[in-house]
């Protein structure tokens, strides 16, 4: 007896609300398993647009977006 044929035979066992499980674990498992497209690089998307991000400018924007964001918290 294969693998499928044991998991058919006892899948059939199983109740509705069982068999649902089952499917949803093997859905689960088949999306794991699929390769996962790469990132594509902020570059690449901008590439055609002529922007030009330095250190200095993400060096600016951390400054303004933490600069008032307490250092410590009170306990």
């Amino acid at each position: 007896m294969t693998i499928e044929q044991a998991v058919l035979e006892n899948l059939r066992e199983l109740q509705s609300e069982q068999q649902q499980e089952v499917l949803n674990f093997v859905q689960f498992l088949k999306q794991k398993s699929t390769p996962k497209q790469p990132q594509r690089s902020l570059y690449g998307l901008w590439s055609d647009l002529n922007i030009e991000i330095t250190a200095v400018d993400i060096a600016e924007v951390r400054e303004e977006m933490w600069g008032n964001f307490p250092k410590e918290f009170p306990l």
